[in-house]
Formats: C-alpha cells, structure tokens, sequence
C-alpha cells in the first residue's frame, strides 16, 4: 500500500512512516487523524479505497 501511494501522491507527501506491529493491528493515520483501524473493523482495508481515502486529506 505504502508503494501505492507513494506512486500517485508523490508530489504531496512530505513524510511517509511505517511502524511494524504484532498481533494484526493495522492502522492508517494522515496528519494524526485515524483514517483506517484494522481493531475496529477486524478486517484488512480495500488498497485502493485506503489510497483514495489519503487523496482526499492531502
């Protein structure tokens, strides 16, 4: 996912981190704001829609 939206937003992405968890948690955060939370949901996200969804607040 990462690769993905480096390729279509690379002109507005100042910074991308990744911090590697255990247990299946997966979370997606732009500028602080929780976008995505595998906890949550209990399933892992839709790539594309998660790549849109960081379009929107770039």
């Amino acid at each position: 996912m990462a690769s993905k939206v480096l390729t279509a937003y690379k002109q507005k992405i100042a910074a991308l981190e990744l911090e590697p968890s255990k247990g299946g948690c997966f979370e997606l955060t732009v500028g602080g704001e929780l976008i995505y939370s595998k906890l949550a949901t209990g399933q892992f996200p839709d790539e594309d829609a998660m790549v849109a969804e960081v379009g929107k607040r770039l």
